[in-house]
Order: C-alpha cells, then sequence, then structure tokens
C-alpha cells in the first residue's frame, strides 16, 4: 500500500476535524492492515479510544484486503445507526473502486458527519 501524501493526511486530518466540531462526536480514521480479524481490529481501535469510546466514530480499511468497517460507539450510534453506515460504506466502496482512496475517505467523513449532524 502506498502511503498518503503530506497534502492528502493534511485533508483528511481537516475532514475528520470538521465532522467532529459539526456533530461534537469523535472521528478516527486508521488505513492499513489488521492484526488477527479485521472486524475485531477495528473494535479494538475504537475500544483503544478509551472513554471517548461511547462519541467515537472509527472507519478503518484495510486497502490491500479491499475492505472497510465503520464502527460506532453506543452514543454516536444513536446519530447513525447501521443502516445509514451500511449505505455511506457502499457510496465509499464505489469511489474506491474508481481508485480515488481518499476521495472515498473524504466522501464518507463528510456523509457521516452530515447525517450525524441532522440528528
Amino acid at each position: 500500500m502506498r502511503g498518503l501524501t503530506a497534502a492528502q493526511a493534511d485533508d483528511l486530518r481537516t475532514a475528520l476535524t470538521s465532522a467532529e466540531r459539526r456533530t461534537g462526536l469523535r472521528f478516527a480514521a486508521f488505513l492499513g492492515r489488521p492484526v488477527g480479524a479485521r472486524r475485531h481490529f477495528a473494535e479494538r481501535l475504537h475500544a483503544a479510544m478509551g472513554e471517548e469510546s461511547p462519541d467515537a466514530v472509527v472507519v478503518f480499511v484495510d486497502v490491500e484486503g479491499r475492505a472497510l468497517e465503520i464502527i460506532t460507539g453506543e452514543n454516536a450510534r444513536l446519530r447513525l445507526p447501521d443502516g445509514s453506515c451500511r449505505l455511506t460504506a457502499m457510496s465509499m466502496a464505489t469511489v474506491f473502486s474508481a481508485g480515488d482512496l481518499v476521495g472515498g475517505l473524504l466522501y464518507g467523513i463528510n456523509a457521516l458527519a452530515e447525517q450525524a449532524a441532522r440528528r
């Protein structure tokens, strides 16, 4: 997997910060290979957010494995139900399939934040 450029990393950080400001939720993104089962790894990333985990949204992308997980804490889930996350993940996957990893991430983070801000 190729790494993000500095500009792409800045764009991603900006999107995460903007999502947090708009919603009051804690957003995080992780790109890489899972250690163990993908879903369990994403859940461990979420749990590692400690006291923030109830209000957290973690977007995990396994680029090599061509997989995506969106994990929400119990408070975040009230504003981002599984169905909404599933639809966002499908849209992100479409952008990813066109070869635009960063575009898919930016779209997904913004879409999740918009949905959470409306509830």
